[in-house]
């Protein structure tokens, strides 16, 4: 792969070009709070003329003094308190609501900052227990599917946006639960301010704070406080925001030296087996692009933070299937390891190690545009077919083709037959998964999210979705850069140039799984077709988990 290369540390952007700020901070799970003092920062100009003087007697100075105020304004109404009592081993999520009003009467936007701050110490983000440190409940997020009877207790936060006109940006991480912050992070903004004054109706310019808490069964009783403190920096300057790079490195990473065996790029680039939620979180910046390069064949890819709050890959995936080179999870999303039956063709994991390894049955197809002999043999053998013309790079890379057994890391998918089965596994990068879309629930409706986010679509929600009136160019364009690249079916390359097809997670039944399809027309972000089922090639799009 290359020699490690030393790394550059990037310090976190805070409270650059600030020209006010405030702090508050209130208490979680303790009816106390302090509310903050609204910062009057006054601008002084004096004018004054110039004195003329007579020759013989007197002198005069008129002066005119002029004052501009900018006030922000931060503060805080409990709607309910973060108070919890839970017996051990149990979980309480939306503990307490918190109003946060935030708002500055120019028109410049501001930046909220948060920090944990128990025990009057920033960057302690622990609740802290009233009988001995030992026993404070250190800041994670819940996950039933992984309690064990080991697992420690855990407490997260979460910011809950307004509809208003004026309502601040939360940032992606924190509109679910996240970790309290160890250092002054982004948690919500507005790039312009809400030109209000004290007088005018709030309705809108805020953002409600809550908390979820696990208790392990041996947790000591007692008392456990905890704190976070808001700062509310203005005005809002883009270059305070985190970029993916700059989150990588906050994440301790460190790039490597590769070359990319089709454009023979060569730099220093950090892993897509290195991202992570965390990293995603970290990353502020929207829509702006970094190279990282997967470390299984060391073909490098445009990967961005687009506005559903998730991240990217902004080109197509173009790895290729090899049965003498099995994937494992060291490098690939092979994160189910409970696989049974014809599904668990193929795959092996190692109890001992905690490596999973999964080996292709069949061989990549090199694609040159003809007649893909043997693709359309049945749906139980993964397959995928290779563009190899290198001209076609970066945003523009077709990548390869692959039929829904092989996206999914399978040698066997018939036995994912239920409707709406979401498939755990794929040939994404490690720290990378396939998009979910199903109709059963529309929090994950991933698809239909990023295009209406990304001004694509009218709506998020339906079988059919229309183009607004810049859609059909953002879908094909900067940031999205979907192609239409068609798809593989009865071995022949069909309908290039005039749609594009994206496997999902979900399978629909034994022969068919759901996908992303877009043309001219417009955009089916659920969509299945038993004529053209999981033994058909198209494209894939892997987004962080």
């Amino acid at each position: 792969m290359g020699h490690r290369t030393t790394k550059t540390n990037h310090k976190a952007k805070v409270h650059k070009t600030v020209s006010c700020r405030i702090d508050f901070f209130y208490y979680a799970f303790r009816n106390v709070l302090l509310v903050s003092i609204p910062l009057l920062v006054v601008c002084s100009i004096v004018l004054s003329h110039l004195s003329f003087h007579s020759s013989a007697y007197s002198s005069s100075t008129d002066s005119v003094s002029l004052s501009l105020p900018t006030s922000c304004t931060i503060s805080a109404n409990v709607l309910t308190p973060h108070n919890a009592t839970l017996v051990n081993g149990q979980y309480e999520g939306n503990i307490g609501n918190t109003r946060i009003n935030a708002y500055c009467n120019d028109n410049n936007g501001y930046f909220i900052y948060a920090i944990g701050s128990s025990n009057g110490t920033d960057g302690n983000t622990d609740l802290v227990s009233s009988i001995n440190d030992n026993y404070n409940i250190h800041t994670n997020i819940y996950n039933s599917s992984t309690i064990t009877a080991n697992t420690p207790s855990s407490w997260a936060m979460k910011l809950t946006g307004s509809n208003g006109t004026y309502a601040p940006t939360i940032v992606d991480g924190y509109s679910n639960y996240n970790l309290i912050p160890s250092t002054d992070t982004i948690v919500a903004y507005r790039t312009s301010g809400t030109s209000m004054d004290l007088d005018t109706d709030l309705t809108g310019s805020y953002f409600n704070t809550t908390y979820e808490i696990y208790t392990n069964p041996i947790q000591p009783a007692g008392t456990y406080l905890g704190k976070v403190k808001y700062t509310m920096t203005h005005p809002y300057d883009a270059s305070q925001l985190t970029t993916m790079e700059e989150a990588f490195d906050i994440a301790g990473k460190d790039k490597v030296q590769a070359t990319d065996p089709i454009t023979g790029e060569t730099g220093d680039y950090y892993k897509m087996q290195d991202m992570s939620s965390r990293i995603c979180s970290l990353t502020t910046a929207y829509e702006i692009e970094e190279k990282l390069v997967d470390i299984r064949d060391s073909k490098i890819y445009y990967v961005s933070k687009l506005k559903d709050g998730h991240c990217w890959m902004t080109q197509n995936l173009d790895l290729d299937l090899d049965p003498a080179k099995p994937l494992t999870s060291n490098d690939t999303d092979l994160t189910d390891h409970s696989l049974t039956g014809a599904y668990a063709d193929g795959y092996n994991y190692d109890i001992n190690t905690g490596i999973a390894t999964w080996t292709p049955n069949s061989k990549t197809i090199d694609f040159a545009g003809r007649t893909l002999s043997g693709w359309g043999i049945n749906n139980t053998t993964p397959r995928s077919a290779n563009k190899t013309d290198s001209t076609e790079t970066g945003h523009t890379s077709l990548g390869n083709y692959y039929n829904w057994t092989a996206a999914i890391a399978s040698s066997n998918s018939t036995s994912l037959s239920t409707n709406y089965t979401i498939a755990n596994n794929s040939i994404c990068p490690k720290g990378w998964r396939l998009p979910i879309a199903t109709n059963s629930d529309q929090s994950i409706y991933e698809f239909g999210d990023l295009l209406f986010k990304q001004d694509v679509t009218t709506s998020k929600v339906g079988n059919q979705l229309s183009y607004t009136p810049n859609g059909y160019s953002n879908i094909r364009n900067n940031p999205l850069y979907l192609t239409q690249f068609g798809l593989i079916y009865n071995d022949n390359l069909n309908n290039a140039s005039g749609g594009g097809l994206y496997w999902s997670s979900a399978t629909m039944s034994s022969t068919d799984a759901y996908y992303l399809y877009f043309n001219s027309s417009g955009v089916w972000p659920v969509h299945h077709n038993n004529y053209f089922g999981k033994n058909n090639g198209w494209s894939i799009r892997c987004l962080a988990r």
